[in-house]
């Protein structure tokens, strides 16, 4: 059975990254994992160093019946789960003129549609034990937009507002919802994680196709540390009040807090104008 000693946790896109990093680390504290990927073979050697702990998985979210399957199966090994990490998902960049549907489609199974599946099919089990915690992994583009990374933005900014519904939902059974917003981090997302439709229009030449260049100038000398950001995780996954959102790296921290601001200062500017609009009482 899940245990508060040894806590069930249920990662997706186990193969690198985030994901990858958070799963090595629970399993070297004894923690129990159910690690998953699109090729289970990319996980099975991990699995294998802890096979008392782990159960590597087969599992594209974005197939409704191995997200099924997956999460039966864990239930099946492990009594339940404590902590979903929602992880599984890539990067886009295009302009928004430029953006290909099929591409921007997607994006959207993967990285919305995919993590929401998953979620729903695990919050059935977490209700069961009145108690669970739902880490989402979205990014500080999940707080602003930027040049070249339009509809990754807006995926990220679906899974934000969806996670603040879910907690409202789920805090009385006992149930956390964490959003981790990273900055740039020495992770594989921008090579083997990004999908690109380059920019062939002249008059974004200065913003969208400068922006691409400058990812791959920038790809392997990230400043974030996946290792840390995963130790942090699990701290969080321990501790009596998780934060309901929380961005890492230094970068992720300043401009995040720089583009709430600038929001909450035009609200409050407009702020007159913005109740003008409800009927007179």
């Amino acid at each position: 059975m899940s245990t508060a000693a040894t806590p069930v946790w249920f990662i997706s896109g186990c193969s690198s990254g985030f994901g990858r990093a958070v799963a090595e680390q629970v399993l070297a504290r004894g923690w129990r994992a159910v690690v998953t990927a699109r090729r289970q073979a990319s996980v099975e050697p991990l699995a294998a160093r802890h096979a008392g702990n782990a159960l590597a998985l087969a599992l594209d979210v974005t197939r409704p019946e191995q997200v099924r399957a997956a999460v039966a199966a864990a239930e099946q090994r492990f009594g339940g789960i404590d902590v979903l990490l929602n992880n599984a998902g890539y990067g886009y960049q295009s302009s928004v003129e430029e953006g290909d549907e099929a591409e921007i489609r997607a994006l959207f199974d993967a990285n919305v549609f995919g993590l929401f599946a998953l979620t729903r099919a695990v919050l059935p089990i977490m209700r069961r034990q009145r108690r669970g915690h739902v880490f989402n992994i979205t990014s500080l583009a999940g707080i602003s937009g930027f040049a070249a990374s339009g509809y990754y933005a807006a995926s990220k900014h679906a899974v934000e507002g969806w996670s603040d519904a879910l907690a409202v939902e789920c805090n009385p059974l006992g149930i956390r919802v964490t959003c981790i917003e990273p900055g740039p981090f020495r992770t594989d997302w921008a090579g083997r994680s990004l999908h690109r439709t380059p920019s062939s229009i002249a008059d974004y030449a200065d913003v969208v196709a400068r922006r691409m260049q400058q990812t791959d100038g920038h790809s392997g000398r990230q400043p974030g540390d996946p290792q840390r950001a995963a130790r942090l995780i699990l701290e969080l996954s321990q501790h009596a009040q998780p934060p309901r959102n929380i961005a890492l790296g230094a970068r992720a921290v300043e401009m995040g807090a720089l583009r709430l601001k600038a929001k909450l200062a035009d609200i409050e500017r407009w702020a007159i104008e913005g109740r003008q609009t409800d009927y007179d009482q």
